[in-house]
């Protein structure tokens, strides 16, 4: 498993990636015991893998454009308030595909 350096020098990561929408960098750590193999009749299929997002992350309501910085995860679920669109704004159950370009 290849390995990325971290900016400053705080170690490395299997998988860094700069935020669009508020610039922080975030990585992933991939624990070499968790990979399973992975056969030609799955291709394109995805696999179940844990991940557990955290805290420090950005959201854009779709329709407002209210960037809501500092978005916690780790509960799994955000709830705030768009003053903009004067309703209850959230994220609910994220999940998401991991591709290796």
């Amino acid at each position: 498993m290849d390995s990325v350096v971290l900016k400053g020098g705080r170690g490395s990561a299997s998988r860094v990636q700069k935020c669009k929408l508020c610039a922080r960098e975030n990585s992933t750590e991939i624990l070499s015991s968790t990979i399973k193999s992975y056969n030609a009749e799955e291709n394109e299929k995805f696999k179940t893998i844990d991940f557990q997002p955290q805290a420090g992350c950005a959201a854009e309501g779709v329709e407002s454009g209210t960037v809501f910085r500092d978005v916690n995860l780790q509960e799994k679920d955000w709830i705030d308030y768009g003053r903009k669109a004067r309703e209850s704004v959230g994220v609910f159950e994220v999940i998401h595909p991991f591709v290796k370009c």
